[in-house]
């Protein structure tokens, strides 16, 4: 219809279900949803501009950052994150119902994370049960779902075991009671999304590659940087730059504006350390 503002595509972590759909979905409520099989397929729909935005998973609480997501965005990407959306994240062992009586399964699949975030679960339920490893977790499920005749259950969360028909026998298996994952909301240009609800703290991410010139306490000096300025860091990370063993780039989160007259005091000292500095933009934090 003419007039009718056009309607966002959004990229995520499919299928249908996942945690990463639920993410996208409190995002970008009167969006269209497009499901992608992997993390660098959402990414680069966005970086190609198939999409206007991509939700990605960044970190969950109990098995820490997905190194996947961190790995592109420094080494493959120039993208930016325009929100974060923190969910929390139940964990669920479903069934087909034809199979809700059995006692015991043939294998239990979910993705890697899901997997290590109901270990003592599944250690002390299913020990001697097969675990698979699966692309996602409402991927375990659909499968789940499709094979009736094969006793085989899925590690998911509720909307998934809805989606797709199944019964859940065992809830809320997650090791640990605070289990939350965040997400990135990413573009390709860098700005802020302003929904309604978000919270008023902002946040920076940054992306520090140290000089290559083995010089002791580099690590304290790019930390003094911040601390003299009174800039609250949230979290501090290494990664291997993928040039060498002890080779690492930081990524920091830093509780302030990139635009703030400190942070671009902050940027200056750090070029003159020899360090290179990608910035991801600053964001609002909204939760679901």
């Amino acid at each position: 219809m003419a007039g009718q503002p056009v309607q966002k595509q959004i990229s995520y972590l499919g299928p249908e279900a996942s945690f990463t759909h639920l993410a996208a979905a409190k995002a970008f409520p009167d969006s269209n949803l497009l499901p992608f099989a992997t993390i660098p397929e959402c990414i680069e729909a966005v970086a190609e501009d198939r999409v206007d935005y991509a939700v990605v998973p960044l970190e969950n609480a109990l098995e820490g950052s997905v190194p996947l997501t961190v790995d592109y965005l420094f080494h493959e990407a120039q993208l930016y994150v325009t929100a974060e959306v923190l969910s929390p994240i139940g964990m669920h062992l479903m069934v087909h119902p034809d199979n809700v009586e059995a006692d015991s399964y043939e294998a239990i699949y979910s993705h890697p994370h899901a997997l290590a975030q109901c270990h003592k679960f599944l250690f002390y339920t299913y020990k001697n049960t097969p675990i698979e490893q699966f692309g996602s977790t409402s991927g375990a499920a659909k499968m789940v779902s499709e094979l009736p005749e094969r006793n085989i259950a899925a590690i998911a969360n509720e909307f998934a075991a809805k989606k797709y028909g199944l019964s859940i026998v065992h809830s809320e298996i997650h090791d640990f009671h605070f289990n939350h994952t965040r997400f990135f909301v990413l573009s390709k240009t860098n700005h802020k999304l302003k929904n309604p609800g978000h919270e008023g703290q902002i946040k920076t991410t940054l992306m520090i590659s140290p000089p290559n010139d083995d010089r002791s306490g580099v690590l304290h000096q790019v930390l003094s940087v911040f601390a003299w300025r009174q800039l609250n860091l949230s979290k501090i990370e290494s990664r291997p730059l993928k040039t060498g063993l002890g080779d690492y780039f930081f990524i920091v989160d830093v509780l302030e504006d990139e635009t703030a007259t400190m942070m671009r005091g902050a940027f200056e000292e750090l070029a003159a350390l020899g360090c290179k500095v990608k910035t991801l933009g600053s964001y609002y934090t909204y939760r679901s």
